[in-house]
């Protein structure tokens, strides 16, 4: 067995060697600043707008209306906080966002409610699901926006958006949804998917870390984000990240080519991989076993003992994992996400989520059941 096995796909994807042969000229021949008005720029200019064009077409959008950014957490805080807009035009407002979000949009809702906007969380099942009537019950004449994830970043389960999506539009309340994590594994078509506003990051989906993107539907209002220049159609300043950029765009074109196959064997991997622990390793749970998930996510909790020392024990046996979201990888509370999911602390304390990508093969998924086997044994002796 080679090792290291990685199943921390949910964290960062390795970069796709179609995506770096992209990326090269851009940093050397082709390393020309978008904005310049000479030819270079030009030609770097092209390389973005070819770019946005490829991140339109794995959504179903218009060009004009994907807007790049830094990252996930960027068009995060970028969604929550233009409803800035509508507090200065209509006075105190509030902010709906589901209790298993991921830290960008709930902290961003927090500083919202320093600046004395109301936030609201909206609870899920024990799957980790959130119904279409905690959304619409809790949706007042005040409520600006909606915040629900796609699917959940440590579960993997798959949120009913569409659903939420029709509620707010009979209500007239704006959308967002952080879509990080589906992108990367499952169809994405916005118009299908109803929300007005949606989070993308490039290196969730083999494409480089520090590029994002916001779809923004045309007529969504966003206020101007940040100030300096005129990039982003005047609505984020800062010298686009050429390379970046065109990264993106390349990951997305070879995942829509790939995603569907990826998809399917991702799938049967995982069902092997839990199936095999299961049937090995004495009290363990697979968290939203009942509802759907993307085929690249395992969240896997074992009663009375620690995720960290589960962890520090897959790591000696060379299987890199995780106990949860990466953002909150050193935090010593349980995750929010499973609180809110009614998990007790004897189980939530035992949380291991492991995430499948194109290079897992049958043999890493046999060797991880054999070493969490191992793993649990010793720490349960």
């Amino acid at each position: 067995m080679n090792v290291p096995v990685y199943l921390d796909h949910a964290a960062t994807t390795p970069v796709a060697p179609e995506v770096l042969a992209a990326m090269a000229p851009y940093f050397g021949d082709v390393a020309y600043n978008a904005s310049a008005i000479h030819t270079g720029g030009h030609m770097a200019q092209d390389a973005v707008e070819g770019a946005r064009a490829q991140v339109a077409a794995l959504i179903g959008a218009d060009m004009d209306e994907v807007f790049f950014t830094s990252g996930g957490t960027e068009s995060d805080n970028w969604a929550l906080k233009s409803v800035r807009r509508s507090v200065s035009m209509h006075g105190e407002r509030s902010v709906l966002i589901s209790a298993i979000e991921h830290a960008a949009v709930i902290e961003s809702a927090d500083a919202l409610a320093r600046e004395g906007v109301q936030v609201e969380r909206a609870p899920v099942s024990r799957e980790g699901r959130l119904e279409r009537k905690d959304v619409d019950t809790r949706i007042s004449s005040r409520t600006a926006i909606v915040s629900v994830m796609a699917a959940n970043n440590e579960t993997g389960v798959v949120q009913p958006i569409r659903e939420i999506a029709a509620v707010c539009a009979g209500r007239r309340v704006t959308l967002h949804c952080d879509a990080v994590q589906l992108a990367a594994q499952a169809p994405l078509d916005v118009r299908e998917l109803g929300a007005d506003l949606v989070t993308l990051s490039a290196h969730k989906l083999y494409g480089p870390k520090g590029i994002g993107a916001l779809y923004v539907r045309r007529g969504t209002l966003m206020g101007r984000w940040m100030d300096g220049g005129s990039q982003e159609r005047g609505l984020r300043a800062g010298t686009v990240n050429v390379p970046a950029a065109v990264g993106f765009g390349a990951a997305c074109a070879l995942l829509e080519r790939r995603r569907e196959s990826d998809s399917t064997r991702m799938a049967a991997l995982r069902d092997r991989l839990e199936s095999g622990v299961l049937a090995h390793v004495p009290d363990c749970r697979v968290s939203g076993s009942g509802a759907e998930r993307l085929p690249g996510f395992s969240h896997l909790c074992f009663r009375g003992v620690e995720s960290e020392a589960i962890l520090i024990g897959l790591d000696a046996a060379g299987i890199y994992a995780s106990g949860g979201a990466a953002c909150s990888a050193r935090a010593v509370t349980t995750s929010h996400v499973l609180r809110a999911m009614g998990m007790t602390d004897e189980w939530a304390r035992g949380a291991v989520r492991l995430t499948l990508g194109r290079a897992t093969t049958e043999e890493q998924v046999d060797y991880t059941v054999c070493a969490l086997d191992s793993v649990l044994r010793e720490l349960r002796s």
